[in-house]
């Protein structure tokens, strides 16, 4: 299953990108995207590598705001079974 998490984009160059993903800048291919994408906007990655969707930097808050609640109760778990 694949979790599409939002990634901001750092710049952009025709058909490539630099994101921040998981801490580490990439490179990312918009050869799939049908828009203009520009530092601040936010990206969908498909296999990590290609943006299948940009989001505004609303939205994508929202949706990353949604993955932490979902995940709260798991690493509260893990941090249980830690102790």
């Amino acid at each position: 299953m694949c979790v599409a998490v939002p990634v901001p984009v750092l710049s952009a160059d025709g058909f490539t990108a630099r994101v921040l993903r998981g801490g580490v800048e990439a490179e990312v291919s918009l050869l799939l995207l049908d828009e203009e994408v520009r530092p601040g906007d936010y990206l969908i990655l498909q296999a990590g590598y290609h943006a299948v969707a940009r989001l505004d930097a609303a939205e994508a808050e929202e949706r990353l705001r949604l993955f932490e609640q979902a995940l709260a109760p798991v690493i509260a778990r893990q941090e249980e079974v830690a102790q």
